[in-house]
């Protein structure tokens, strides 16, 4: 759990994710179109990537990727950031975050 706090105190915008993750893959798509630069945790390519996704599912998620956290705040998975997209709350969280500046 730890770990999963100091990762996502390092970066605006932070997506754990799986290499082989589809939705992940859309979701960094996503945020990467309003111009941030997530920092992107591949849990499968991390030695200590199945702590990591264990404090993951603590914390709540289910799935456990793809999970977003902008500005030090869990957004959810897929389905919560896809619909914050769509409700156009997604691009305010970024600018507050400071990940995007217009």
């Amino acid at each position: 759990m730890e770990k999963v706090k100091e990762v996502v105190a390092q970066s605006p915008v932070v997506i754990f994710s799986k290499s082989g993750c589809c939705m992940s893959h859309t979701i960094m798509i996503l945020i990467r179109g309003f111009g941030a630069n997530p920092a992107v945790y591949e849990l499968d390519r991390l030695p200590n990537g199945g702590e990591i996704e264990k404090a993951l599912i603590g914390l709540g998620c289910n799935p456990s990727v793809p999970a977003v956290f902008v500005g030090g705040n869990f957004m959810g998975g897929s389905h919560e950031v896809m619909s914050l997209n769509i409700q156009g709350k997604l691009k305010p969280l970024l600018i507050k975050a400071n990940a995007i500046w217009m």
